[in-house]
């Protein structure tokens, strides 16, 4: 496969999808131009508005608000020139056939023979798009539909024309996977094409029982979310937040270009939607569709009155006690066999996704897996439609469906395939997917990028990948290589709850260092997100109420060793981090010698929200830096590089990315950052083995570290006097800022004095330990423990 090299992008529409592709090709260091229509005056206007807005939207499409510098922002009147330079172009207008082909006519003079063009359409023809460009474009055409927010949502579809080059969608997805970060699905060019044709499906069935059986908007919400496996926005919020508008446009495409689908006549917006449409109410974006916030409250539309109220949406405790049954099979029989009505709605929402998905797969879906991972990847969804009824026992769920359809319940009196009863246990088999279409199973694709993941999402049923041997373990670590990947670089993967650093995960790494030392050429840190949120909260309030403090500031020592054993390892580590990295796990991130971070790492030294500082050699790290950027500025003064870390530890900051996180100082610019986090370990390893090759030696224990001493405590302690009096900060917020301040600065001493690492190691734990034995951090542990957030007590 040859290697696609794009080294400009433009997008065509600066609306809400244009604007945020363009931004996330910012974030992947890839220029882009965003253009527009032209507008009198400055004919850029609306392009320029639409990157401004990208600043101000969260979550955040830009990694980091400089990354807007990389769009440039043009219009079709003056600049369709600059397509001349660009290497992929995606069109990303609004969902009209005419409005496209019209703008096609136009810019196909100004597109490279060798560049590629693709259209986000979110269901249109792509064969009927193709039919508006010149003949030569047509094999170089392709749809690439993205979701939304294309940052978060993994989900890009592919869909190619009768004529699209084989090989260039090949590059594409390659490129698509590694550069921006994608999970790829190969659709077929039907209507939606398949995350939005099952997804907006699911949302017509959800609509039509909702309706049948009188429940309301909210108590579907609670039975449609986390509870069975779906986004916390369940299903009525989800329209709100998609656009009740959008929404209604898509079951519109259905509509019109589905005549002969089976559930043709449940392709209809509902009256309630319909009006609330025209009345404006078009979900978030209008402050107001389904669900309507007024102050605090959250009111939502009642159908029986037409008037909203407070939203109040209730699960039955014997629906939630099915619904807690860990076995499939008997929550699907026990929701069957339920009389009520929140039982009845859960089983026909089920059973007649079940059906849509087995009668329409061969027209939708090259297999079963693209359905699945459409599903999780576009919709949020814990398990694929196919996973869940495969969980819950093929057969039995296969004749409950046809029973209901021969007892005219289900929404349609359709047959299920002939294939559904062939005695099959699934449709998911460690030989593949079941794809309708070829009546075969197929397997994964093979394309090389994919030989970058080594341990990609599965579907249920699909062949583990390689588990790697275990060289060592305890309760808390594992240590244990890939001998086909490289038998000599270990890897460290935490066993506890979130990865949180208790003192089982203190003594594994210690030893698992220890073993690399002997035996190993280098380790790498790694498992699912999150990278670690911590220290062992629960442990600590143990020891606390036991009054077993001297334990604590002996778990706090084990810790700062880990750490320094991290650091000053006569073989190289490297930290593979994704998702949170926070408190502890930011230490550890810290103290390795290189990190590989996915986009989206969330890390931070957030110990103030608990009433501590960091002393796993956090504050430590930091004054550390601080004291090499003074070495080399003119005057050699430390504090003005201490001020910003100062902010961050006392205000608990936390990096919204891994390039954000290299801002606050948490990273280096010289550490590898991903855009697809499946792709970590790969990279880690190498990563590992080619600092090793490079004859790696560990850094030096500093014996002499400036610090800002004094006068910089005092320095902070005035910015905190200022916050405190203006009342942004606590009593307590005040001391324990006060207490990061002395850590940074190196404690107690002279303005500009020379410590050692080990000083100011034991200047942390020390203030540490202190804040752990007063009421008020204990209060704050306690209450983070409890609630999951900060109390400002």
């Amino acid at each position: 496969m040859s290697r696609l090299i794009i080294r400009k992008v433009a997008v065509l529409g600066a609306g809400v999808m244009g604007a945020q592709i363009a931004a996330h090709c910012a974030n992947a260091s890839v220029p882009v131009i965003l253009f527009d229509l032209p507008k009198e005056g400055d004919p850029n206007a609306i392009a320029k508005k639409a990157v401004d807005g990208l600043k101000k939207l969260d979550p955040a499409p830009l990694a980091t608000r400089d990354r807007a510098q990389f769009i440039e922002v043009a219009n079709y009147g003056s600049d369709l020139e600059k397509l001349r330079d660009c290497d992929l172009i995606i069109e990303a207008i609004a969902e009209k056939m005419e409005w496209k082909l019209d703008l096609y006519a136009k810019v196909a003079p100004f597109i490279r023979p060798d560049a590629i063009f693709a259209s986000n359409t979110s269901g249109l023809s792509i064969n009927a798009l193709d039919q508006g460009l010149p003949e030569a474009m047509r094999d170089r055409f392709c749809g690439i539909h993205f979701f939304n927010p294309p940052r978060y949502m993994a989900l890009v579809e592919l869909i190619p024309t009768a004529r699209t080059q084989p090989a260039m969608l090949d590059d594409l997805e390659a490129w698509l996977t590694t550069r921006l970060g994608k999970s790829i699905v190969r659709a077929k060019d039907t209507p939606n094409f398949v995350a939005n044709r099952v997804g907006v499906f699911s949302i017509l069935a959800v609509m039509h029982h909702t309706a049948r059986l009188g429940l309301g908007f909210d108590e579907v919400d609670a039975l449609t979310g986390p509870l069975i496996g779906r986004p916390r926005s369940a299903t009525y919020r989800t329209a709100d937040v998609v656009g009740l508008d959008t929404l209604a446009h898509v079951v519109g495409t259905m509509d019109a270009t589905l005549p002969d689908d089976p559930w043709h006549g449940y392709y209809k917006s509902p009256e309630w939607l319909a009006g609330l449409i025209a009345k404006g109410a078009l979900g978030q974006k209008t402050k107001g569709g389904i669900f309507r916030k007024e102050g605090k409250v959250i009111n939502v539309l009642d159908l029986a009155s037409g008037a909203y109220r407070p939203s109040a949406g209730e699960v039955a405790p014997e629906v939630l006690a099915i619904l807690k049954n860990r076995n499939p099979a008997e929550k699907f029989a026990q929701l069957r066999a339920s009389q009520h009505p929140q039982a009845q709605f859960l089983w026909a929402i089920f059973r007649d996704v079940f059906h849509y998905c087995a009668f329409q797969l061969g027209a939708i879906a090259d297999s079963a897996r693209d359905v699945d991972f459409a599903m999780r990847w576009g919709f949020g969804w814990q398990q694929g439609p196919f996973e869940t009824w495969q969980a819950a026992g093929w057969q039995a769920i296969a004749n409950a469906i046809k029973n209901d359809i021969e007892a005219g319940v289900a929404m349609t009196n359709a047959p299920l395939p002939a294939w559904v009863f062939d005695g099959r246990t699934g449709v998911h088999t460690p030989d593949g997917s079941w794809s309708a279409s070829d009546a075969t199973l197929k397997p994964r694709s093979t394309l090389p990028v994919y030989q970058r993941q080594l341990f990609p999402e599965r579907v249920l049923g699909e062949a583990a990948p390689d588990a790697g041997v275990t060289l060592w373990e305890n309760d808390g670590v594992r240590l244990w290589n890939l001998p086909a990947k490289d038998a000599r670089i270990g890897i460290i993967s935490f066993k506890s709850k979130m990865h949180a650093v208790g003192d089982e995960v203190l003594d594994g790494v210690l030893e698992a260092i220890a073993r690399a030392e002997r035996d190993l050429d280098g380790l790498v840190i790694w498992h699912e997100a999150p990278f670690a949120v911590g220290a062992n909260l629960a442990q600590v309030v143990e020891a606390c109420k036991a009054g077993q403090f001297d334990r604590l500031e002996k778990t706090v020592a084990k810790f700062q060793q880990a750490s320094m054993a991290l650091k000053h390892s006569a073989v190289p580590t490297v930290a593979a981090v994704q998702g949170m990295a926070l408190g502890g796990g930011c230490e550890f991130v810290m103290h390795a010698t290189h990190r590989v971070m996915a986009l989206e790492s969330y890390v931070g030294l957030v110990e103030a929200g608990v009433g501590l500082i960091p002393a796993g050699g956090g504050c430590k790290e930091f004054a550390l830096r601080a004291a090499g950027f003074a070495s080399r500025a003119a005057g050699g003064d430390v504090f003005p590089f201490i001020q910003n870390m100062f902010q961050t530890i006392a205000m608990a900051n936390v990096s919204k990315s891994a390039l954000q996180a290299v801002e606050l100082g948490f990273a280096k610019e010289s550490d590898d950052i991903l855009f697809n986090a499946n792709e970590l370990l790969h990279v880690a390893l190498a990563r590992a083995r080619a600092i090793a090759e490079s004859g790696y030696q560990p850094p030096l224990v500093q014996r002499a570290v400036q610090v800002a001493g004094r006068n910089g405590i005092a320095t902070c302690e005035m910015m905190l006097i200022n916050m405190k009096e203006g009342g942004f900060i606590s009593e307590w917020d005040y001391r324990v800022a006060r207490a990061a301040a002395t850590a940074l600065c190196g404690g107690e001493v002279e303005t500009n004095a020379k410590v050692s690492e080990q000083w100011i190691l034991d200047v942390e734990r020390a203030l540490f330990v202190d804040l752990l034995k007063t009421e008020k951090t204990q209060q704050r542990i306690v209450h983070m423990l409890e609630t999951g957030k900060p109390l400002r007590n």
